[in-house]
């Protein structure tokens, strides 16, 4: 994504903010009839779940993790499917990549060594992820070090009491200056929807964040107890579609947490492709936090392909 293509952001309404509404029982009306309406079959579905994985971001986040771990992560997002695989599908082996390994700031470099030149991205979280508790100045060395260690993209966590509390000036002017110290990197802002009080508040930093010039925007960490839902994927996705409407950017959407098996992921490009047109299905404009969903999807391609389930550790993770 060049610079033509970002998001850059806008002037405060805090009028427009203010007078947002979202009517809940529609919302979670529309998101239960997807996965009963949305039904993909046969090569199709080969396409929809290969899609899939060019839309993860590969990620690890564990106390654990080392070097060596995260370049063994790596090397599986540059190559996510056997080769046996894709060639009983007629795909080339470089046809498929994940979009991106996302960790802690302490393992880019060894990511960035491992994917270099491969068009794998590198992502870090910053800000004091996941609780973002840490003093402003802080979160803005977290994000300058991770660029300059190799990082090309940040997910960043907001602020939560600047959205419970409806502080949305002080939400704006802390994403636009997380914009300014990512440069040249993406900037995802990660909302942490599981501990946002209503959908109103979802649809309003949602707003806020992409008006202060976020690339994307996306439902969880990962660590909260409730994460990436349909009804706030939806809430999320149609501010994306009004941000888009006003100002003519294209915003970004990444659901994360929770999104384990490749049905849940064939549901939510359905959602995109429903919502938001075939543009977002690309990963350029829309991602998947996942660390097991890679798996699942492998598990699900063998079994089209020999009509048998295979074991987990064929398709093993590091």
């Amino acid at each position: 994504m060049g610079d033509e293509k970002r998001n850059p952001g806008g002037p405060l309404d805090l009028d427009a903010i203010r007078a947002v509404r979202i009517n809940r029982g529609a919302v979670e009306q529309r998101a239960a009839t997807l996965p009963k309406r949305r039904s993909v079959k046969g090569e199709h579905q080969i396409a929809w779940m290969l899609q899939a994985i060019r839309c993860i971001d590969l990620t690890t986040l564990a106390g654990d993790d080392t070097d060596e771990r995260v370049r063994r992560l790596a090397r599986k997002a540059m190559r996510p499917v056997r080769r046996d695989l894709l060639e009983a599908y007629g795909v080339e082996a470089g046809e498929v990549r994940c979009a991106s390994v996302c960790t802690y700031h302490e393992r880019v470099p060894a990511v960035a060594a491992e994917v270099s030149g491969s068009g794998v991205g590198v992502c870090a979280v910053s800000t004091g992820f996941p609780a973002g508790q840490i003093s402003h100045d802080e979160k803005i060395r977290q994000i300058h070090a991770s660029v300059a260690a190799g990082a090309t993209e940040i997910d960043i966590v907001v602020t939560r009491p600047h959205v419970l509390a409806g502080r949305w000036a002080q939400l704006y002017e802390e994403v636009r200056a997380y914009r300014g110290a990512c440069g040249e990197a993406r900037l995802k802002t990660i909302l942490a929807t599981g501990e946002l009080a209503t959908l109103k508040q979802v649809a309003q930093a949602s707003g806020v964040c992409m008006l202060a010039g976020a690339d994307f925007i996306k439902t969880s960490t990962g660590k909260e107890s409730v994460n990436a839902t349909l009804p706030v994927g939806l809430v999320m996705v149609r501010q994306i579609r009004e941000h888009m409407r006003l100002t003519g950017a294209k915003v970004g959407f990444k659901p994360a947490g929770g999104i384990g098996e490749a049905k849940q992921a064939v549901i939510w490009l359905a959602l995109m492709k429903d919502e938001l047109g075939d543009e977002w299905m690309q990963p350029e404009l829309f991602r998947i936090g996942a660390s097991s969903l890679l798996g699942d999807i492998e598990r699900q391609l063998e079994f089209h392909a020999t009509g048998r389930y295979s074991a987990a550790r064929r398709h093993a993770m590091p």
